[in-house]
């Protein structure tokens, strides 16, 4: 459960869109701890602001998550806006907890979009390409490359505030939007579902091609069904529900230390061999490293079962990778310290653009 503190603000340190990281002194302790305060829910902090807190993912060491969560501002609570029936959305998300937010949801009668997504059921043929973790999410846009107007629909599988990525901040512009759906919010643009956030990207902002995948921080118990990225093989069902172009980012590796993720991740397997009902194009770099053809070939056959396996030449990718505005890391390794799991995503971003013709 919920393991309290209280502190004062000691420093403030970085900070990027819709997050502030801070140095908090726990009272009764001497040593600072590192806390985050999403200021669109809390407002802004100052030194000396005393603050309560959330330390249990700092107690527990998460290493994504790893930070004392501001709770509140008790002595310097934000001024709550005015609420008018159409001015402000009534679309509730993080519900029933006590820092819900009430936001203006895409679709809903006040929203400037909402005659166009009244009506919206199709997707247009757009490629979607599709992901189990949120590190994969710059490395397909750098596949994608530029010159498509690109979205991104962030799902609830890990972080619920998109505000927790500085992923997210440093593509602002590189992005044509954020879409978050389910639970999650602080998107450019709130959706009640996966299928509405698809359509949202589509047709509120214009988007050539979507990247779907969960936020930051996913959940994972080691077991094939107990990963929360085991959604994307729904979502493969929404985009073809939808009318869209299924593009699968396949998690593959030769760093990942645990053999259960080594060549074809079991979650990958999962996702598209069980969950996805639908067909997807898988996409494999054309190039497979020393000593993980072998059992990368022999997934693969299992899952051309239902999905057509595509081969995409990876020349420039390592370029486009290392050009990006953001460092890429995922379960603590970085692009050289696991090249063909950040190369697999951006082949998938490259065949995503291949289907714009």
């Amino acid at each position: 459960m919920i393991r309290w503190r209280s502190g004062t603000v000691t420093a403030l340190r970085r900070s990027w869109d819709g997050a502030s990281e801070l140095s908090v002194t726990v009272d009764g302790e001497l040593d600072a701890i590192k806390a985050l305060a999403y200021t669109p829910l809390v407002g802004e902090p100052v030194v000396g602001d005393r603050v309560l807190l959330n330390v249990g993912a700092l107690e527990m060491g998460l290493g994504t998550g790893g930070y004392a969560l501001v709770v509140a501002l008790p002595d310097n609570l934000p001024v709550s806006p005015e609420r008018t029936t159409r001015d402000n959305g009534h679309l509730v998300k993080a519900r029933y907890t006590p820092l819900q937010a009430i936001m203006m949801g895409v679709d809903e009668e006040a929203s400037p979009y909402r005659d166009v997504l009244a009506e919206a059921d199709d997707l247009d043929g757009m490629p979607v390409v599709l992901a189990d973790l949120h590190s994969a999410l710059p490395a397909i846009l750098a596949g994608i490359g530029p010159g498509r107007r690109v979205a991104y629909v962030m799902t609830d599988g890990g972080a619920l505030p998109a505000w927790f990525s500085r992923t997210l901040s440093a593509l602002r512009g590189s992005l044509a939007g954020t879409v978050t759906a389910g639970q999650a919010f602080g998107g450019d643009l709130e959706a009640t579902t996966v299928h509405s956030g698809l359509l949202a990207a589509r047709h509120a902002l214009g988007a050539d091609i979507t990247i779907v995948a969960q936020g930051p921080g996913n959940l994972g118990t080691g077991t094939r069904w107990g990963f929360s990225g085991v959604a994307v093989g729904e979502a493969v069902n929404a985009v073809n529900t939808l009318g869209g172009r299924a593009v699968g980012s396949l998690r593959i590796s030769d760093a990942d230390p645990r053999p259960r993720h080594r060549g074809i991740s079991h979650h990958s397997v999962t996702a598209y061999g069980r969950v996805a009902l639908t067909p997807a194009d898988l996409v494999v770099p054309a190039e497979i490293p020393d000593g993980l053809a072998e059992e990368v070939e022999a997934t693969l056959r299992l899952l051309a079962e239902r999905h057509t396996i595509v081969r995409v030449p990876v020349g420039g990718l390592d370029e486009a990778l290392r050009a990006l505005p953001v460092g890429l890391s995922t379960m603590g390794r970085d692009l050289d310290g696991d090249h063909a799991y950040f190369l697999a995503a951006a082949a998938a971003g490259r065949h995503a653009a291949s289907l714009l013709g």
